[in-house]
């Protein structure tokens, strides 16, 4: 009899590499036995994988397996600190910060314009104030000690009024040859004129320097020889007694620094008639020659000191010194002009260096700024000259102008009120 045929078994399913596919957890609920199979996908083809690989994460129905990255850090150099947000070390040198968008350059408006263009006038003008203050510490030069015992009181000159006096010597530099020219010994003032200013007041008067008046102990003279016997002092005192008025400060014009100053100014528009002058003999002997056509020039230091000491005018012979003190007038209000027109601005610290030493007086620094404030504030007066009357005969056969009573009252009346 036939042994019975044992039942054929199904062939057992293909094991799948474990290397490859991990099993699931012994959790995770295995997945119907009769549950429909799908065809695998293709492979792709695998790049080798590096030697140390973390294993992967075993997939469970419906889950597909995150994506792997590969970190790479960055050199020291390029971050911007050891830490940051997500753990990577640190950010890049000029990323923002996190949770801010890109920087912006700030933008250019008026208004940053403006305050930029205040703070460049302020600092140019600080830098002016600090070099006037230190020139006229040390560079400028004072009267001599008798001058304060007849000068009269006076409040600060930009806040009350002040009558200033101004005056030009006649002494020239050793080895001059201009006629006439004093080198040594006493000198004559060469221009004398008041100036009233502050405290809202502006006014001029400028006194011929041939004026006859009473000196003591020389008798009648020349108000400019007041100079030679006593110097500033002894004027001062003279002129207060013929005009009744009172002076509280003096300003001298020191002629060797005063081309430095106009050349700090760079320079001044001069504009009158025909001046030719030949100065310490002119340029044939060493001296300087000025010849200025009628018109407008521009003039250098030189020659602006040139037309203040001019004497004789080759081109006005019977000019008077009424006709002489009318050109340094004109000079001096070109110097103003020039000091307060823009271009004079890009000028300012060597203007300031240089004006305390073109002048001699009894203001220290902070006093002659104001001085110099009020008479930049005040305006432009008209410049009034005390008028002669005629001439008179001195004993020394000079012959000198005379000025009535009446017009010396009105003209001292008049610069008070001015």
């Amino acid at each position: 009899m036939a042994e019975p045929r044992r039942p054929r078994l199904p062939p057992a399913p293909a094991a799948t590499p474990t290397a490859r596919t991990p099993r699931a957890p012994a959790k995770t609920p295995r997945a119907p036995a009769k549950a429909p199979r799908t065809a695998a996908p293709a492979k792709a083809p695998r790049t080798a994988a590096p030697a140390a690989a973390p294993a992967r994460t075993p997939r469970t129905a419906g889950t597909e397996e995150p994506p792997q990255y590969k970190r790479y850090r960055a050199r020291r150099h390029l971050r911007g600190g050891d830490g940051g947000s997500g753990g990577d070390g640190g950010t890049l040198i000029g990323a923002p910060p996190p949770g801010q968008g890109p920087r912006r350059r700030p933008r250019l408006t008026r208004r940053r314009i403006v305050v930029g263009v205040l703070a460049l006038v302020a600092g140019w003008l600080l830098l002016s104030l600090v070099l006037f203050l230190v020139s006229a510490q040390f560079g400028r030069n004072s009267p001599p000690g008798d001058v304060q015992g007849v000068l009269d009181p006076a409040g600060w000159p930009l806040t009350s009024a002040n009558n200033i006096l101004v005056l030009g010597s006649d002494r020239r530099p050793k080895g001059s040859k201009e006629p006439g020219a004093n080198t040594s010994g006493p000198s004559r003032s060469d221009s004398i004129m008041l100036i009233r200013t502050g405290g809202g007041h502006a006014a001029r008067l400028s006194i011929p320097r041939d004026t006859v008046v009473e000196i003591p102990g020389h008798g009648l003279q020349k108000i400019n020889a007041a100079y030679a016997f006593g110097g500033p002092a002894l004027s001062i005192s003279i002129i207060k007694r013929y005009l009744g008025v009172p002076i509280n400060h003096i300003v001298e014009v020191n002629f060797e620094n005063f081309p430095q100053l106009i050349d700090a100014m760079g320079g001044v528009d001069y504009t009158g008639g025909c001046i030719i002058s030949r100065l310490d003999g002119g340029f044939s002997r060493g001296g300087y020659t000025l010849h200025l056509p009628a018109g407008t020039h521009h003039l250098n230091g030189k020659q602006a000191l040139a037309l203040a000491r001019t004497r004789e005018n080759l081109c006005a012979p019977n000019e008077t010194d009424l006709d002489r003190a009318k050109h340094q007038q004109a000079l001096f209000q070109d110097m103003k002009s020039r000091l307060l027109s823009p271009s004079s601005f890009l000028r300012l610290p060597w203007i300031a260096w240089s004006a305390p030493p073109a002048i001699v007086s009894d203001m220290s620094g902070p006093t002659l700024l104001s001085l110099f404030a009020a008479l930049g504030t005040s305006g432009t007066p008209p410049t009034r000259l005390l008028k002669p009357a005629g001439s008179v005969t001195l004993p020394d056969g000079e012959v000198g102008l005379s000025v009535s009573e009446a017009e010396r009252r009105a003209a001292a009346a008049r610069f008070q009120a001015g």
